[in-house]
């Protein structure tokens, strides 16, 4: 979703006014996180973000906190709920990524994932509700495009961010009425998230093509501000057609996605990484 559009569809539908919105975002310190805090920053909102390891540089107040410990959460969403005065905004979007791919036992990277990806929002978004529903405020839960078109070598990552969108789902019903929760779904975007990826020989380059970081930024600050609460948001064309045909077209995806994989492992690109080899193997027996 581009910015010109971001301000149509503002515009068309009325925006609500972000100076003195009381925010707290998850993952704040990481790539994205720190892009949002500071847009929401210079709109006015008082934003107070979440994240393991704050970083000086940080443009908002982060408190230390790891959304996989159940004490820690509510300890430090309670500090943040304190500094702010209650909560207008909660922003689900600590996560992390990595190689795990489906025909392997489930590891630490896979239990790791699942921990923040899903149960770290679950846990940071039960901490809030009461705040939330008081304030008949908004959860924006960034998923990802791989919640609906699962990518090869990534099954974690994508059974994580299903689950947080099925997760999403329930949390919307149970507060219908006093508050809302909005899916947003990027595609990939340039980030740390995905060097242990690469650095195991499973990139994903050639299979996924970049957006901008300020597309997923201008679709979040939509989900928060436009008038009329949205329930699922993609943050380009592209990522709209994907949606779209991965909802109502799963086969045709499937056979978009194992063709370019299969075209892959014939180029030789997995040769190299241990945790490909099956995948390897299976390609030069059919070839």
């Amino acid at each position: 979703m581009s910015t010109p559009r971001l301000l149509r569809e503002l515009l068309s539908g009325g925006r609500r006014d972000a100076r003195g919105m009381r925010v707290i975002v998850t993952g704040a310190s990481g790539t994205f996180g720190r892009a949002l805090c500071a847009r929401l920053r210079d709109m006015g909102a008082q934003v107070v973000g979440l994240d393991l390891r704050p970083l000086e540089e940080d443009p908002v107040e982060v408190l230390a906190c790891d959304v996989t410990d159940d004490a820690d959460v509510v300890a430090k969403v309670a500090a943040a709920l304190d500094r702010l005065g209650g909560l207008d905004l909660l922003v689900n979007n600590a996560g992390i990524g990595g190689p795990a791919p489906a025909e392997l036992p489930p590891g630490e990277e896979v239990r790791r994932q699942l921990e923040i990806n899903l149960l770290g929002a679950w846990r940071v978004s039960s901490a809030c509700v009461r705040a939330l529903t008081e304030s008949k405020g908004r959860v924006v839960m960034v998923s990802s495009r791989m919640a609906v078109m699962q990518l090869p070598l990534a099954a974690a990552y994508g059974a994580s961010k299903r689950a947080l969108v099925a997760y999403a789902d329930a949390l919307r019903l149970e507060l219908a009425g006093h508050a809302h929760v909005t899916c947003v779904y990027p595609s990939a975007v340039r980030s740390p998230i995905h060097d242990s990826t690469a650095e195991a020989g499973l990139s994903l380059e050639g299979m996924s093509v970049y957006e901008p970081l300020e597309g997923v930024v201008d679709t979040v600050l939509l989900a928060a501000l436009a008038r009329r609460p949205r329930r699922d948001l993609t943050t380009s064309r592209k990522g709209t057609v994907e949606f779209l045909l991965a909802r109502h077209l799963p086969a045709v995806t499937d056979r978009i996605v194992a063709r370019t994989l299969n075209e892959r492992v014939r180029s030789g690109v997995f040769d190299s990484a241990p945790l490909a080899k099956g995948l390897v193997r299976r390609g030069r027996e059919e070839g």
